[in-house]
């Protein structure tokens, strides 16, 4: 086993002291500023690093790096900042917390079903300590891992987390460090893992010191949330560090299972070794080295399979977002045409979705006006992660608005089949799973009035596409995250809890069925644009295996299916589920007849907007 990764870089605790240490290129001097306890000047060691050893200051302490003897700055590598983006940062000790989790070895990817949410508005209580008070009722639901929205201390108590500017500081208004530790050790004990977002491909603009101590941005690249980062240019060595050390510190020194990396398309990398890679690889040694399963998820809208694809030109993680199988949901089920979606609509895309990874494989975008992806059905399922609401496809709609407000209660449990029956692994957005309808905004606190007035227009800017004027509820109000928090009232019974129920059965059958589990054995797809349906079948690897039969109806009008392409498998066959069975249905629509079993020749009569699920057992 190769001797595991520790955090060097920032303030660390050794005995009798603290030992600072610290990347700043652009100054000639350096020093550690104690509140309250004077100045300490650091030594250069060469290439921009300065380093010392401070006797007598151990965690709870509180500090800046002043360069050149001008102004003090927060430290780049700071573990906490109990004071906000712009205060001291502390020394903590990051062997202190007394971890439980010593037997928890993580999960495969193909085991992962995914359930995101935002550390603020998930409870009351808006922190990492209301997250953990409830996770057994998300243990009870069935999902098998929580991913958290970011993290890294952002400026004031509300945001989704993408404006972090001090990446190694868990957010001091969720409760810091400590209480993310805690709610990790607590997920582990209750058999769940945890997968963090991080932000790779910028830093937020309040609060960002980076740009004093080095060239950690770029200006031969553009993102559209802010400068670039210097990952190929001249002082880029440490720049990569930077965010290589990152991931690992989450993975070592916080037991996270994953990290979902955000908007990767953003980090622009022509080197020889592209940096995604690089943290990949360092990511997987350190958790052989731990003796941990942990992975790293991209998000890409390029749909480019060398993500996950592995050799010399591969990036080699563990999964990826892939949006299509949502655009595909979206667009039939509410029939909207703009932006993106304009691509999407009929029920050819699912069907390709479902079957080929991607419905864009190489073939022209009319949104983009031009060929965009690549083929990548030679790259196994598991390495696909796919949803029918997400931070992204709520939260970036002017009014934030859920399916539950978009589209009638039979197509939202159409949907949650669709992707829940899926041959990739699934992710649930909070609250889908008992029908929320209250929105998820978009929502900041920042202290800059000149930032916040931009992001007013670029929340307006950004929806001009999609046709949706100029209603946009304002980000920075704090009635806007309000608005945004989960109302759990409503899987006590109705439609919230009719669709609870379901969510849990479909739950159970992914973990209990082989054929679910991704990557496990074979897909067929057929279809018919005309008659409005989906037959999936799922073969799992073995001869005595059982297969299962999803037959989708996306149309308004009742479709006979035949469970089988040819023959009779009608006394092979097992009814498992159908979305409009009872218990998923609390009140009868007027003239409608609900999908029944199959009847002696394997045939199917299902009703509109509606899925059903057989076994077919081997004969």
């Amino acid at each position: 086993m190769t001797e595991a990764w520790k955090l060097t870089r920032g303030a660390t605790p050794i005995h009798g002291g603290t030992r600072f240490s610290v990347w700043a290129p652009n100054a000639s001097q350096v020093a550690v500023v104690m509140e309250g306890r004077g100045e300490h000047a650091l030594e250069s060691h060469g290439r921009g690093v300065f380093e010392a050893e401070v006797r007598g200051v151990g965690p709870g302490a509180e500090y800046r790096y002043r360069l050149d003897g001008k102004e003090a700055f927060p430290d780049p590598v700071s573990r906490s900042q109990p004071r906000g983006v712009h205060g001291p940062s502390r020394v903590i000790d990051p062997t202190a917390f007394l971890w439980t989790d010593r037997r928890w070895a993580g999960l495969e990817m193909a085991d992962c079903i995914i359930y995101e949410l935002h550390v603020g508005t998930f409870s009351e209580a808006g922190n990492f300590g209301g997250v953990a008070g409830h996770l057994a009722e998300l243990k009870q639901l069935g999902v098998t891992a929580i991913e958290i929205m970011p993290v890294a201390e952002f400026p004031g108590a509300r945001n989704w987390g993408y404006d972090g500017v001090h990446l190694y500081a868990p957010h001091s208004a969720y409760g810091g460090a400590e209480e993310l530790r805690r709610l990790v050790n607590s997920a582990h004990g209750a058999g769940l893992a945890v997968i963090l977002d991080c932000v790779y491909n910028h830093v937020g603009p309040e609060g960002n010191y980076l740009g004093g101590y080095g060239p950690y941005f770029t200006e031969t690249y553009r993102t559209p949330w802010g400068k670039a980062v210097n990952y190929d240019g001249a002082d880029s060595d440490e720049v990569r560090r930077f965010v290589i050390d990152n991931a690992l510190h989450w993975i070592t020194e916080y037991h996270i299972d994953g990290l979902r990396l955000d908007a990767i398309h953003g980090i622009f990398d022509f080197g020889a070794r592209h940096v995604l890679r690089d943290l990949t690889d360092a990511v997987h040694a350190q958790g052989a080295a731990l003796g941990r399963k942990v992975h790293i998820i991209g998000e890409s809208d390029l749909n480019d399979p060398r993500v996950v694809r592995d050799g010399e030109c591969g990036f080699a993680m563990d999964a990826q977002w892939s949006d299509d199988l949502h655009h595909a949901i979206h667009a039939r089920l509410t029939e909207e045409t703009k932006g993106y979606y304009s691509d999407f609509g009929g029920v050819l895309p699912i069907a390709k979705a479902l079957e080929r990874r991607f419905v864009f494989d190489g073939r022209f975008s009319a949104f983009r006006k031009r060929m965009h992806g690549a083929p990548a059905t030679d790259v196994s399922a598991d390495h696909f992660v796919v949803c029918v609401q997400n931070h992204d496809q709520v939260g970036n709609r002017a009014v934030g608005d859920r399916l539950s407000t978009l589209v009638p209660f039979e197509k939202r449990k159409l949907a949650a089949a669709l992707y829940l029956l899926s041959p990739y692994v699934p992710m649930l957005f909070m609250g889908e799973e008992y029908d929320e309808t209250n929105p998820f905004l978009y929502f900041v606190s920042h202290g800059d009035a000149a930032l916040v007035d931009a992001v007013r227009r670029g929340r307006k800017e950004e929806f001009k596409a999609f046709g949706w004027g100029d209603d946009v509820p304002d980000p920075q109000a704090e009635e806007t995250f309000l608005r945004s928090r989960l109302d759990r009232t409503r899987s006590a019974g109705g439609e919230g809890g009719a669709m609870l129920s379901l969510y849990r059965d479909l739950l159970k059958l992914r973990r209990e069925e082989r054929a679910l589990r991704p990557g496990d054995g074979t897909v067929e797809v057929e279809h018919d644009e005309t008659g409005g349906w989906i037959r999936l079948t799922q073969v799992p690897k073995g001869r005595a295996a059982a297969r299962l039969v999803a037959l989708f109806n996306v149309s308004d009008q009742r479709v006979d299916l035949s469970i089988a392409a040819s023959g009779s498998v009608a006394d092979r066959a097992t009814r498992l589920l159908a979305t409009d069975d009872n218990p998923y249905t609390p009140r009868a629509a007027p003239g409608r007849v609900p999908t029944k079993s199959a009847d002696a020749s394997g045939r199917v009569a299902v009703s509109p907007w509606s899925a059903v699920l057989h076994r077919v057992e081997s004969r």
